[in-house]
Order: C-alpha cells, then sequence, then structure tokens
C-alpha cells in the first residue's frame, strides 16, 4: 500500500512536470521564429526500409492533438490520446484529492494494466500501419495524417 502511494506521487510530480515543460516548450515554438521544420529528422528505420517505426506518427499525433484533431491524433499514432486521456485524469483527479487532504477520494490509482495497455496499443498499431502498407499498399499517415508537421 505505502510503495503504490510512492509510485503515484512520483507519477504526479513527474506528470506536472511533463505538462510544465511542454508549456515551456510551446511558448518557445510561439514566440521564437525559428525554423522547427528544419530541425525535425526523419525516422531512420522509415528511411531504409520503408516500414514504420512503432513511434512513427507519434509527433504528427500530437500535433493534431494538441489542434484539437483527436480523431487524426489517434489514426497517426494512438498511443497519444491514450496517454493523453489517461494521464490527464491521473493527474487532475490526484489533484483534487490532494488539494482537498484525500476528503474527495477520486484519485486515479497506478495499474499496471495502464503501462500494458500502452504496449499493446504500441504493438497492435506497429503491425497494423506495415501490415495496411506491405500487404494493402495504404499508406495510413499520408492519407489520414498531418503532411505539414509545423503550422
Amino acid at each position: 500500500m505505502r510503495q503504490h502511494r510512492k509510485e503515484e506521487t512520483a507519477l504526479f510530480y513527474t506528470g506536472w512536470a511533463i505538462v510544465l515543460l511542454a508549456g515551456t516548450l510551446y511558448l518557445i515554438y510561439r514566440l521564437l521564429p525559428l525554423p522547427y521544420d528544419k530541425l525535425a529528422t526523419p525516422c531512420t528505420l522509415h528511411s531504409i526500409t520503408g516500414l514504420y517505426c512503432p513511434g512513427c506518427g507519434g509527433t504528427r499525433a500530437v500535433f493534431a492533438f494538441l489542434h484539437g484533431n483527436i480523431l487524426t491524433s489517434f489514426i497517426c499514432h494512438p498511443l497519444v490520446p491514450y496517454t493523453a486521456i489517461i494521464g490527464g485524469w491521473f493527474l487532475v483527479s490526484q489533484s483534487v484529492e490532494r488539494i482537498s487532504r484525500r476528503r474527495i477520494k477520486i484519485g486515479m490509482k497506478f495499474r499496471d494494466a495502464y503501462i500494458w495497455t500502452a504496449l499493446g496499443i504500441v504493438v497492435v498499431n506497429f503491425i497494423v500501419r506495415n501490415f495496411l502498407l506491405v500487404v494493402c499498399h495504404f499508406d495510413i499517415l499520408e492519407r489520414f495524417g498531418y503532411q505539414k508537421m509545423f503550422f
């Protein structure tokens, strides 16, 4: 019981640190006119083999999600909306519980199943995306994903 509370506390602070870092990076992106599209590097596995790696589409999915295109985000990489929903609810519910000094007990508890689900999403996404590409000759990222990464 005590170990789970330590894990949840570490995840709570790590999650808010990531939110703060992401907000800072977003402000830098909006305020500094740098050629960010020149900084993005192509996926090495995709460049060499033509196949998508398990992480391909992640950056596009984040941009789509941040622009409110949840379906496009899901198509580009389903782990992004899953993480945003699960992680977002974890942070909000834990914050409410901590601010209320545990009088309002809605804090989401960490379960290994969340990690196994995320791993399953990555594996299924990798298999389906490459099956569609190789067998059906259908490139889902080019068809439905953002063609231009930076707006």
